[in-house]
């Protein structure tokens, strides 16, 4: 009798055992929990205003609101504390002007709209909007994909917009109901649901047509694929295609990889018309590619690719104390670690896991500042090569180096999550920057040493042009300061 109730105590703890398990399994997968029923909004399948969401989904829309924080606060990223050599290594291109840390979503296109990089660039294109707004499908339903990405951001598309959307602006006019001065047409919404359905849907072509040359069938993607399909309209590296209308393009023919983009890009740049790079430098006079933010592609080779990008940022919550809603608010996963890293990670303390964030993330960063500081030394040499008349074949292959080295310290740095969705292949991508860079540098010390250049005296005047730069209290006048004469514009003369 006493081993029967020993069997069936022991019995008993194992199914309660797995019973537990099987709870925290379904918890890590999470993508499939809190499944809704078909519904019927009511509102019009093109639908685009964050606004009319709002009452009819009260409690998403309640933390849909805590994307406006730093409200009033905009942090230009070439602050000393940040990235001090941005203006020189980005020196001829808009992003050296301004380039400010993210706010909340709903402040996207309102902040693109106010950036000097915008304001100040008369030849600025539509395309410039495809990732701001929840109107852009309707701009590409109104102008045909061959006009839609190609329209004068200031002259054409911008007025488009305010006629179409500018009425609707002050619907709210108090911030309990107010998403920003642009906030009902940023990104939101119907960007990500079916408006009717609220069904996650793809909204942007450029990433179907990405999938599209992977060979990804999305027409049968799972609820787990659509939550991070979602996010990857977007936080994605791409360029304007000028073989195709400008339109937004992912480089991802060869695979997502920095490595696999990187020859992807390579491979553009070497056909007849094809997409060269962002700008030219004005400090080495060569094509440079400008990464954008490649959180999806990092993260599609790190540790958490199994989890879906909705699992971490946007973490099941209960909201009225009752309710289990998915978390409208975007953004880092550590202003919500019970929900979004406890519930996988439950063997480890909070305190534990911020502490491994904070030491990825202190990692990269020192990574990120070498790369940055010695290709923005390789930029200043190639200047010189330039300028002392070096064979114009030995300054083509530095400047390649140049242009490589600048990727593979870019993508990591405009991946938003300070390397932490993928440690090690962020670490890889600096270490090949920081080798290119040194080997632009080395090329340039030989070929200038042979024509009786003072080395020495090339790294004073170097040292000298970054602290200038650092020192000028003006964010978006530092860009002035990496030009002088020891090291002139070369690309426009």
């Amino acid at each position: 009798m006493k081993e029967m109730k020993s069997f069936y105590k022991q019995s008993f703890l194992l199914t309660a055992l797995l019973f537990i398990l099987m709870l925290a399994l379904i918890g890590c997968a999470g993508t499939e929990a809190g499944g809704s029923e078909s519904i019927d909004t009511g509102l019009a399948e093109d639908e685009w205003n964050n606004l009319a969401f709002k009452d009819k989904f009260p409690l998403h829309w309640e933390s849909y609101m805590k994307n406006m924080v730093n409200e009033k606060e905009i942090i230009q990223k070439n602050d000393p504390s940040i990235e001090p050599y941005l203006p020189i290594v980005w020196n001829g291109f808009g992003f050296a002007v301004e380039y400010n840390l993210t706010r909340g979503h709903t402040y996207a296109f309102e902040d693109q709209m106010n950036v000097r990089r915008i304001t100040s660039n008369p030849n600025a294109v539509s395309a410039c909007m495809s990732c701001k707004t929840t109107l852009f499908p309707q701009m590409i339903e109104e102008f045909g994909p061959e006009q839609a990405y190609k329209l004068n951001y200031h002259d054409e598309a911008l007025p488009w917009l305010e006629e179409t959307a500018g009425a609707d602006k002050g619907m709210m006019t108090d911030h309990e109901g107010n998403v920003a001065e642009w906030g009902h047409v940023s990104v939101g919404c119907s960007t990500c649901h079916d408006p009717v359905t609220m069904e996650l849907r793809i909204s942007l072509p450029q990433l179907t047509d990405a999938l599209d040359r992977l060979g990804f069938d999305y027409e049968n993607a799972t609820q787990h694929d659509m939550r991070s399909l979602v996010c990857a309209q977007c936080h994605v590296e791409y360029y304007f295609d000028p073989l195709n209308n400008l339109q937004t393009t992912f480089p991802w023919g060869y695979g997502l990889t920095f490595e696999d983009m990187w020859e992807y890009s390579e491979y553009q740049a070497s056909r007849e018309g094809g997409f060269q790079g962002e700008y030219v430098s004005t400090i080495s006079g060569g094509a440079i590619l400008k990464a954008q933010h490649p959180e999806y592609e990092l993260w599609s080779y790190g540790p958490h690719q199994t989890v879906s990008c909705a699992d971490c940022h946007m973490p099941y919550q209960r909201t009225d104390g009752k309710k289990k809603v998915t978390s409208h608010r975007w953004g880092s996963p550590m202003l919500t670690i019970e929900e979004s890293c406890r519930t996988c990670h439950s063997d480890k303390s909070e305190t534990y896991l911020e502490t491994r964030v904070e030491d990825i993330q202190s990692r990269h960063k020192e990574a990120l500042l070498k790369a940055q500081d010695i290709s923005a030394s390789a930029h200043y040499y190639v200047n010189r090569m330039i300028t002392s008349g070096v064979d114009e074949e030995k300054i083509k292959e530095a400047q390649a180096l140049v242009r490589e080295g600048q990727w593979f310290w870019d993508m990591p740095a405009a991946e938003n999550s300070y390397g932490f969705h993928n440690p090690d292949g962020a670490m890889a991508s600096f270490t090949r920057s920081i080798e290119k860079s040194q080997q632009a540098i080395l090329l340039a010390t030989r070929e200038l040493m042979a024509i009786g250049e003072d080395i020495d005296e090339l790294e004073r005047q170097i040292e000298i042009t970054k602290q200038n730069v650092i020192d000028e209290p003006v964010h978006h006048e530092k860009h002035q300061q990496a030009i002088n004469e020891w090291f002139p514009n070369v690309r426009d003369n």
